[in-house]
């Protein structure tokens, strides 16, 4: 089978994905194996391709936003031919203490999907049973893929944040994640305060309903209730904490940031605003999020690239080239 194979983490700008033949997957006990349909293309294939997060392998085939049909090793809940996503958390130990306590996306053992194990920039993917999602039919390939890690994390980010309906919510940077959490806002009858930097977000968070839209450095004309942040900068956590209001949330959707700068503490945090991190996601959050996406009838922006152009795919995410999501299509 065709794959995009990294060997060498190194700037995106050299291409370091190599398209070239690997061997075909075999069934392994507990998996399935997958034809690759679509699959999504993330910043956090960003950190892995250029080498922001250590390698975990010698040789690794990234991409953790599939939409695959099942083709081998089927079970009686998941037959051959049917069509299914997978997701970043790709399995976990079960026995920690985390999976024991209904905190999986916090397991000390867990596998990740284009990272520690192969993913999906290839023609075929193989993925833990117990860690594959049945897609609900109103999602199709192309708009499904984007929602399998973005849309994914930031249901979860609306989550940790603790987000009601009818609440003041701002979104902090408004690249793939942020699109996706804009219309489950909208759903749940939510005004939404975007901050974001570049002229295209702005004009995309506006189109999508946003209630106010600002500059990066600009502070919404009322104080929120949450805020959830998607920029890997402490200048902007500190932001979205000084637009809360007292009692409220920000959640942070970031793996790591830059720094955290100095604060006014009896100014920005006191008065039990609180601040959050948001780490991976469980099954339970991919389920409810697709089946509200159907609900809701989420589709994306997106964008197609083939296989042979997953370097040009990242790039293009990278440099916010393109609105929405990037999704390859082998």
């Amino acid at each position: 089978m065709h794959a995009a194979v990294l060997t060498s983490p190194q700037s995106i700008s050299n291409h370091p994905l190599e398209i070239r033949e690997v061997p075909q997957l075999e069934p392994q006990p507990g998996h399935v194996v997958l034809r690759v349909r679509a699959c999504g293309v993330c910043r956090t294939d960003l950190h892995i391709v250029e080498g922001e997060l250590p390698p975990l392998r010698q040789t690794v085939i990234p991409g953790h936003q599939i939409v695959g049909e099942i083709v081998a090793g089927g079970t009686p809940e998941l037959p051959a031919g049917t069509r299914v996503g997978v997701s970043w958390m790709g399995g976990t130990d079960g026995t920690c203490w985390y999976c024991r306590h209904n905190k999986e996306n916090l397991c000390d053992s867990p596998v990740f999907t284009g990272y520690s194990v192969d993913g999906g920039y290839a023609e075929y993917a193989r993925a833990h049973a117990d860690f594959v999602f049945s897609l609900p039919a109103a999602l199709d390939d192309l708009h499904a893929a984007p929602l399998l890690c973005a849309g994914i994390i930031g249901f979860r980010s609306l989550r940790v944040a603790g987000v009601e309906p009818g609440e003041r919510v701002g979104l902090f940077g408004f690249g793939a994640s942020a699109h996706l959490a804009i219309t489950v806002l909208r759903a749940w009858n939510c005004e939404i305060y975007v901050s974001t930097r570049g002229e295209s977000h702005r004009q995309l968070a506006g189109s999508l309903g946003a209630t106010w839209v600002g500059a990066e450095r600009d502070r919404p004309p009322i104080e929120l209730d949450r805020a959830i942040t998607f920029a890997p900068s402490g200048d902007v956590v500190v932001a979205a904490l000084a637009s809360l209001r007292k009692g409220g949330v920000v959640a942070i959707n970031a793996i790591h940031l830059d720094r955290i700068p100095e604060f006014d503490y009896d100014r920005l945090l006191w008065g039990e605003r609180q601040l959050r991190s948001v780490a991976n996601m469980t099954r339970s959050d991919a389920r409810d999020f697709l089946q509200i996406a159907a609900d809701i009838k989420l589709n994306p922006q997106a964008t197609t690239f083939p296989l042979a152009q997953a370097n040009e795919a990242l790039n293009a995410v990278k440099n916010d080239a393109i609105y929405g999501a990037a999704v390859i299509v082998p």
